[in-house]
């Protein structure tokens, strides 16, 4: 395998996460020269919101990463003038560092590979720069890309469409699958890129037999150095290497020769294909950091103290639970996860007000602190701009028969008595 200086980085998610912050850091002080740090806006821009996502990038990278990050704005073929192009071009041209990240796949080939930005790409991890590519963008560097949404979404059948196909330029003939445990679907399986086990198995045979899948589990960097020849695992996951009904699993802080991408380790047995449902399911990270397994654990709490009719622990637990989801917004945690965690939030603020006798005055006096703390969130959201997030405050309150009043002083509320 020729050597070659640059690097090329494919997470599995999170890349604006603070699982990511060090490695960000990490691949730019690696670098030969200073860094210029360039995000490519492509993958997303069809989003409306393709603006915000650039700029939540230059900020995570100025506040957490410490690095100047420069927009090359490409957000279409049919939209981006000439100037524009030529200006992304520009930029991208002389950077050796390079983001480009979440969106949808198929689209970002279709507006790309009539442009030389593929070609870029490929000169700047020859002449040593830094390639890093995350979800979206890390399923298009390969020989073939999944059509996420096409078949996730819309019900399309079965399908690969070719990639960019970067790393050929360096000796491997794979298939990058970010997102590989992902479990979002918490009823259904949602693993391999939303696919799931069943419809994965029948995509990995319409694939050629030569070519490999490189599977990244989320907030999990796979980090080909093609200076040193090897390949490191960093962040929260592993890295999986499948052909042909067989597997090999790397594990977070293994180092791996980069030939294992073309051959697989002498040292190491391949094994048959599989993976066990129920370990993956919970998805990635140490239990102590797993957003997930702390907002459970707060759930759980606050329905014991709801069985055993306990309002210190009722309250306690929903006000740890609003506390865990702002400190996971703040270390910008997974935004699914956050999600998740609001409606468990929610739920809970309905359930509490179902099973509350409205009329009772020391009930509504024991209520009294969370209701304020929620609707001074609400405030907080709507001075943020934040309507959505606002009016499911509004609603999961009214839904527990919490009337709010807005008025030129602020807020008031009551329970509504419907046992008068």
């Amino acid at each position: 395998m020729a050597s070659r200086k640059g690097k090329i980085v494919l997470m599995g998610s999170g890349e604006l996460t603070a699982t990511m912050v060090e490695i960000h850091k990490k691949m730019l002080a690696g670098l030969p020269e200073h860094p210029n740090a360039v995000f490519l806006d492509t993958p997303a821009g069809f989003q409306m919101n393709v603006d915000e996502i650039s700029s939540k990038a230059v900020g995570y990278f100025q506040k957490h990463v410490q690095q100047t990050l420069t927009v090359a704005s490409y957000k279409s073929s049919e939209s981006t003038t000439e100037f524009e192009a030529e200006t992304a071009f520009h930029l991208l041209r002389n950077a050796n560092f390079v983001l480009v990240g979440p969106g949808s796949p198929t689209y970002t080939v279709r507006q790309l590979e009539e442009t030389p930005i593929p070609d870029i790409f490929d000169k700047m991890i020859q002449s040593g720069g830094c390639m890093v590519a995350a979800s979206a963008a890390a399923l298009t560097m390969g020989r073939y890309t999944l059509p996420v949404y096409e078949i996730y979404k819309v019900g399309q059948d079965l399908h690969w469409v070719a990639g960019f196909d970067i790393l050929s330029s360096f000796g491997f003939n794979l298939v990058v699958v970010p997102h590989w445990n992902n479990a979002e679907g918490g009823t259904h399986d949602t693993r391999f890129c939303f696919m799931g086990e069943p419809r994965f198995q029948r995509l990995e045979a319409l694939l050629p037999d030569d070519v490999k899948i490189l599977g990244i589990d989320e907030h999990t960097a796979c980090i080909i150095d093609l200076e040193t020849g090897q390949m490191d695992i960093e962040g929260a996951g592993g890295v999986t290497l499948r052909e042909m009904g067989r597997e090999i699993k790397f594990g977070k802080g293994e180092q791996i020769p980069l030939e294992a991408l073309v051959e697989g380790l002498g040292q190491r047995e391949w094994k048959p294909k599989g993976i066990d449902a129920d370990a993956q399911i919970e998805g990635p990270g140490d239990s102590k950091t797993n957003l997930r397994e702390k907002v459970h654990a707060i759930d759980s709490s606050f329905r014991e103290g709801m069985e055993n009719h306990d309002p210190q622990e009722i309250i306690s637990a929903l006000l740890k639970l609003d506390s865990t989801i702002w400190q996971a917004q703040k270390e910008l945690e997974n935004e699914a996860y956050i999600s998740e965690a609001r409606e468990i939030l929610r739920d809970a603020i309905v359930l509490l007000g179902a099973k509350t006798v409205p009329s009772s005055r020391s009930i509504e006096a024991t209520m009294a602190p969370l209701i304020d703390r929620l609707l001074q969130l609400r405030e907080q959201f709507r001075k943020e701009e934040k309507w959505s997030d606002a009016d499911r405050i509004r609603d999961a309150l009214q839904d527990a028969d919490i009337f709010i009043e807005d008025t030129e002083d602020g807020f008031r509320w009551r329970i509504i008595d419907k046992n008068p």
